[in-house]
């Protein structure tokens, strides 16, 4: 019987970005701004490969998830889900009361994990002010958000 391949999430490295990048590439997601905020990415390896990542800016109050990303060899294997649950949970470990995103085609697939529809203009102004809604995606992206914690 051959071994068991298992995925493993952790925090990436500098020396991840140039995988980091080559992944958002591939599957054609914004590179602006992820080299800075490598700090609070995450990436997944399957025997020592890179074959996910995912990352969540850290803004006062509220974060921003992006650049979720999982090669096409392993799709439809729930890997996307466990970095975007992994990220919630480093928002939470960060006191974040919410996150936002931006989505050009993934409006469902972020609904199962309970982000809703929102208006830019309702986005935290530190986020609003990235990058990521700033330059790196269209004007048309629809703006998501997911609240972490009560009300302010």
């Amino acid at each position: 019987m051959p071994p068991i391949k298992l995925i493993v999430i952790d925090s990436a490295q500098r020396e991840d970005l140039d995988d980091v990048l080559e992944l958002l590439t591939l599957r054609r997601l914004p590179l602006d701004g992820i080299e800075d905020h490598l700090d609070s990415a995450l990436v997944a390896r399957r025997d020592g490969v890179l074959v996910g990542c995912a990352a969540v800016e850290i803004y006062p109050r509220a974060g921003l998830l992006r650049s979720v990303a999982v090669h096409p060899s392993q799709e439809k294997q729930g890997l996307g889900g466990q970095l975007v649950r992994s990220c919630l949970d480093l928002g939470r470990l960060h006191g974040l009361r919410r996150i936002f995103l931006l989505t050009e085609s993934a409006v469902e697939y972020f609904t199962r994990f309970g982000f809703i529809k929102v208006d830019r203009a309702l986005v935290d102004l530190p986020v609003r002010e990235s990058v990521e809604f700033t330059t790196a995606r269209p004007d048309d992206a629809q703006a998501m958000v997911l609240e972490l914690a009560g009300p302010n």
